[in-house]
């Protein structure tokens, strides 16, 4: 199983490129950062540093979106560093959250997101595509230029359109059950499509907290269900709060959200994501020593996962990071 990093891109951008270089040092093999240009830091203009100072690490967004970035100059940016770099680039792509809704915008639609899959995995690769009745190509992509495009998703619509569509899938939440739920969703849209469902590479995304005091680390990691509420009180919408389309084992702890506050998107302490419960903080992030690291990881990858990416944003950010490289990630291999 391979293991990314994600950083929220806070200022100094040296500090993101510190860490990301530390972790291409202990094994890590991808880096990821959040994609809220308002929020954050843009993170475009960081990954070229990190990609400069690192000899393995994949690097790109958990998430993009296509409302917020245009799709010829997502293809674009990544063709460039891949020119830079080689091949060492993955395009993770959602509806939106953060990037769209701090400005007062709703995410866009399925419809888009499957649209600019294909568009910016074909400019990104130098094949020409249509763009509203135009032809497109970019003309200087060197051949053998290769960009996945993971979509990123937990409804039936998102998981079914990942399935026929996108090279990988991004799951930001490490419940076992709805990890084999997503999965075999992802999957069995695949095999309908005519794909070969192996060829979409799964990636589960949480928070991991290495320590002992479980309730510290759910104290720290409690921001994550709040987060993930965001896209869950859109699928409650969508299909009510009781839908055999939609496991109660995603939706039912929401009922308790009252409206979320993004200046404290993605932190700890964050007070409106105080109704998230300690078992669905357990259940969607990793905590604890390392061995249960290592328990949580092997039954993730049992169940297909192909990479867990770390979201390091608690107090013990480089701690963890540092207990992946010497206890966890040598017990993987």
């Amino acid at each position: 199983m391979d293991i990314g990093l994600v950083l929220q891109a806070d200022p100094p951008a040296q500090k993101v490129v510190d860490l990301m270089v530390r972790a291409d040092g202990l094994g890590f093999t991808h880096g990821w950062t959040f994609d809220s240009h308002v929020l954050w830091q843009e993170p475009y203009v960081i990954y070229p540093r990190i990609l400069e100072h690192t000899e393995r690490l994949v690097v790109g967004p958990m998430v993009t979106n296509p409302a917020t970035r245009d799709w010829s100059v997502i293809a674009s940016m990544h063709a460039t560093l891949h020119e830079s770099f080689g091949n060492r680039t993955v395009c993770g792509i959602g509806r939106g959250d953060s990037a769209v809704r701090v400005q007062g915008r709703p995410p866009t639609t399925l419809a888009r997101l499957e649209a600019s899959i294909h568009v910016i995995r074909e400019l990104a690769e130098g094949r020409p595509v249509d763009i509203e009745g135009t032809t497109v190509r970019i003309p200087w992509v060197a051949e053998g230029t290769r960009l996945p495009v993971w979509g990123a998703g937990y409804g039936p619509k998102a998981l079914d359109l990942i399935g026929r569509v996108a090279d990988g899938f991004i799951l930001q939440l490490a419940d076992p059950y709805l990890v084999e739920w997503t999965v075999k969703t992802v999957r069995a849209a695949a095999t309908a499509a005519g794909r070969d469902p192996g060829d979409v590479t799964i990636c589960v995304a949480a928070p991991a907290y290495v320590g002992d005091d479980l309730a510290h680390a759910r104290d720290q990691c409690r921001w994550f269900g709040g987060m993930v509420g965001n896209h869950v009180a859109d699928l409650v919408t969508r299909y009510g709060e009781s839908s055999a389309a939609v496991p109660a084992e995603l939706t039912s702890y929401i009922k308790g959200r009252e409206g979320y506050d993004y200046s404290h998107h993605g932190r700890a302490g964050n007070r409106t994501t105080d109704f998230v419960p300690d078992e669905v903080v357990d259940r969607f992030c990793l905590l604890g020593p390392a061995t249960a690291q290592q328990e949580r990881l092997a039954q993730l990858e049992e169940l297909g996962v192909d990479q867990f990416a770390i979201y390091a944003m608690h107090d013990q950010r480089e701690e963890t990071i540092e207990a992946y490289g010497s206890a966890v990630i040598p017990a993987l291999v």
